[in-house]
């Protein structure tokens, strides 16, 4: 059984902050790290699943596409998860997951994820309770088989209170350009928030586990909110990985001494 760790919910008014000047900063770090990691999984072979879950209006998407900007998508994918098609909901709700899996040396982000069973579909009624209750284990399952399997399971819930959601929502609604973010499920989802925070707090308590532990992330903020989930991120990634260039074999080397006239040193 997974070794549980704790991760709790901020209280409202518990939001960081921070300067726009500090923030291009360490977002250029972030990045670059990023980069370094996704260089070193390509050599290594290592892997990584991103879950990104959070209330709605949180800042996933803005954390996302500074992921986006500066990785490869050649072994980077993220994964928009909506509601299951008429064929996966004849299936188990893990098996489109296990599909999108990354390969060796891959990354890939969940924008929304398996937790969708102990979440929406249980506030709902997607989902029996003895549904929703077994996943808890079921998915404390399939995270260690992935872990086992030498994927890292890194684990990000955006936390956003219900003052500056409430905000958020009301700019989408008077600002042309973010109304595509809006949908009636906002505002659903939204008059059943004190469900969501009892569904929110059981899967933290409940799927929290040592190898594959929640971070919890205040997100009135957006500069902090991104800054802080980037580099949860990249330390969870870089856990125990040689950042360093990847040496050139003896071919490459004869081959620059040959061809191109250059020397490579160590």
């Amino acid at each position: 059984m997974a070794r549980k760790h704790t991760a709790r919910l901020p209280r409202d008014g518990d939001a960081p902050k921070l300067r726009r000047d500090a923030y291009e900063k360490r977002l250029r770090e972030e990045q670059r790290r990023l980069q370094r990691i996704q260089q070193a999984y390509l050599h290594t072979g290592d892997r990584a699943v991103i879950v990104l879950e959070g209330y709605d209006a949180a800042g996933k998407g803005g954390v996302i596409r500074r992921m986006s900007a500066e990785l490869d998508p050649r072994s980077f994918r993220v994964w928009p998860i909506a509601a299951p098609n008429e064929i996966e909901r004849r299936q188990h709700y893990l098996q489109r997951f296990w599909a999108r899996l990354p390969e060796r040396g891959g990354i890939a982000v969940f924008d929304r994820s398996w937790y969708g069973r102990v979440l929406v579909e249980r506030v709902e009624g997607l989902a029996p309770k003895r549904d929703w209750r077994r996943a808890y284990r079921e998915i404390n399952e399939f995270e260690r088989q992935l872990i086992d399997n030498g994927t890292r399971v890194i684990k990000i819930f955006l936390h956003v209170s219900h003052e500056q959601q409430l905000q958020r929502l009301r700019d989408r609604l008077t600002t042309p350009r973010k109304r595509w973010k809006l949908g009636y499920e906002d505002f659903r989802n939204r008059a059943r928030r004190a469900e969501y925070d009892e569904a929110v707090a059981d899967m933290l308590e409940e799927t929290s586990t040592g190898p594959a532990p929640w971070h919890v992330i205040p997100a009135d903020n957006k500069l902090y909110a991104r800054i802080e989930t980037l580099r949860c991120i990249a330390d969870a990634a870089a856990e125990g990985v040689d950042l360093d260039p990847a040496p050139f074999s003896d071919e490459i080397r004869e081959l620059a001494r040959r061809e191109l006239g250059i020397d490579i040193a160590d």
